[in-house]
């Protein structure tokens, strides 16, 4: 397993972790000054501006990563340089087409949404948080491929930094603008809202300034490289271009997969809830699906975006080379870890759904119910980050689009049967449908072309899935026993039995995991000269 693949997924996951946790935990504030009515508004921002920003990023910033990686590898740092000036006039030009291409659909996508005149917003307050968040596809192209140069070679402190200080940034932004709003101009939570998803743009500005920051100290380094390059780096750009171009696609539908599935929720939820007579409803449950409990979800998530920004240019060198052991070394490192560190943190939510919503939120039945059920979609999300950053890197792109496009169509045709059936559930159950048959594929292709086989991953996943019920039924055990003394009827019970309860599950997994010797041979050295010190 090569040191750098957990090097920079070491980086890249604390980077996640942290900035996952304070998109997750802003909410909280941001949620007691708005309620959790107007937070629908705030999603129904984001899921456009996600899928416009993943079409305006085009899948350069990754790409760029596989191709500096790769000609790095072959000692031609001229080739790297030359196509980052070219491809930053692209991003500022597709940031630029985006954004106005955003600004001027934000009505039209918002007609589409609303579907009953029981619902909380109209179509000019849709449309006027669209618009203000489209700013941001500005500044946000141009920044992600700086972080895939980086990337590119194997630098992965900038991106992590900048990740975090632009979400500081715009967390801040959201705070202090919120608060304004409601307590200096005396304007209402959705004009609130409106100014708080402007806050992309100014974290964007930031998050550029810090990797402006990073450039200017490693640029001398990467002047030392450019300067022993072996080769006279006379690529002409058509050439290269011609070269990105061949995986480009398949890396945008990767990074739409998420938000093309929340937008055909976004599509058809409030219609087939308004079928069923639940129109007044719709808002605040989709809110709740597609954003409060998906941000809870998506912290397991990050583990597997972190190995998939990691593995790229990590198993294309070795793609490159024609190293099929240490891919293969890679690969088992990869699917392992991201089993141990996302199962038992799904396993907790499911078991402490109801204490988290109430704890982050507000105490709500059907909020809990959601986060029950969704939090099993996160393993999904994050083997299909994996698995599609692993077609990439060995040149299968066009199953990637056959296979997300199978996935989609799956929860596209599922989605409104199910939702009548169970309500936002169904949504959920139609989301697991469609990744699960994206990911078996995937994998299921990655396997026939590598021949890749290994009885040790199958066995160490069994015995993961053993360590997660035994931490799962002491968790619960100690839940119940919780109970006894009452329900979590505050927010100060709720975050007394969430840390009781996740102390006593982690101890457990952890104590299972260091005796048996399983997290010494998935984290290497370090973390045996650590539990030698212990007597493990």
């Amino acid at each position: 397993m090569s040191s750098n693949l957990v090097k920079g997924t070491a980086i890249l996951s604390i980077g996640l972790f942290l900035s996952k946790a304070l998109g997750l935990l802003y909410v909280i504030p941001l949620y007691a000054m708005v309620g959790e009515e107007n937070l629908g508004l705030y999603q129904y921002a984001y899921i456009p501006y996600n899928i416009m920003l993943s079409f305006a990023i085009s899948g350069m910033p990754i790409a760029v990563s596989r191709y500096v990686s790769k000609y790095n590898a072959l000692g031609d740092y001229q080739a790297g340089r030359k196509l980052l000036k070219s491809s930053q006039w692209i991003m500022i030009g597709s940031g630029i087409v985006s954004f106005l291409l955003l600004f001027f659909l934000a009505e039209p996508i918002a007609q589409i949404v609303r579907a009953d005149d029981e619902q909380v917003f109209t179509v000019d307050e849709i449309a006027g948080v669209i618009r203000l968040v489209s700013f941001a596809l500005i500044v946000v192209p141009f920044m992600s491929l700086t972080r895939g140069f980086f990337q590119g070679y194997q630098q992965f402190t900038p991106t992590a930094v900048s990740q975090l200080i632009e979400q500081i940034v715009r967390i801040l932004f959201v705070l202090a603008g919120v608060y304004i709003v409601l307590n200096y101009t005396e304007g209402s939570e959705k004009t609130a809202i409106s100014f708080a998803v402007f806050a992309a743009f100014v974290g964007a500005v930031a998050g550029l300034a810090v990797l402006y920051y990073y450039w200017r100290r490693e640029k001398p380094q990467m002047d030392s490289l450019l300067a022993e390059s072996t080769r006279s780096g006379d690529i002409r750009l058509k050439d290269m271009y011609r070269e990105l171009i061949v995986y480009i696609f398949p890396i945008v539908l990767v990074g739409l997969a998420n938000p093309l599935f929340q937008f055909v929720d976004m599509l058809t939820f409030n219609r087939a809830m308004a079928s069923i007579g639940l129109a007044s409803v719709s808002d605040g449950q989709l809110g709740m699906l597609n954003f409060s409990t998906h941000k809870i979800v998506m912290i397991p998530v990050m583990v597997g975006t972190a190995f998939s920004m990691a593995i790229i240019p990590i198993v294309t060198g070795y793609y490159t080379k024609g190293d099929k052991p240490g891919m293969t070394r890679s690969l088992d490192q990869v699917f392992q870890i991201v089993a141990f560190l996302t199962l038992p943190m799904i396993t907790g939510l499911m078991i402490l759904s109801d204490e988290l919503y109430h704890l982050l939120f507000e105490q709500s039945r059907t909020g809990a119910d959601i986060l029950r059920t969704y939090a099993p979609a996160a393993l999904l999300f994050a083997l299909y980050s994996v698995s599609g950053s692993i077609l990439q890197a060995i040149d299968r792109h066009k199953w990637i689009i056959l296979n997300l496009l199978i996935g989609l169509f799956l929860k596209l045709v599922l989605n409104m049967p199910l939702i009548r059936m169970f309500e936002a559930e169904g949504a959920i159950y139609a989301t697991i449908i469609g990744y699960g048959a994206a990911v078996a594929m995937n994998i299921g292709v990655a396997i026939s072309t590598l021949r890749y086989r290994s009885r040790m991953v199958i066995r160490r996943t069994i015995l993961i899935l053993l360590f997660n019920a035994v931490m799962g039924l002491a968790a619960w055990a100690v839940l119940q026993g919780l109970y006894l003394f009452g329900e979590a009827d505050g927010k100060g019970d709720a975050f007394l039995y969430t840390l009781i309860t996740a102390i006593v599950g982690a101890a457990v997994y952890a104590v299972l995991a260091l005796r048996s010797g399983l997290a010494q041979k998935l984290f290497g050295d370090r973390l045996k000269r650590i539990t030698k010190k212990f007597g493990m």
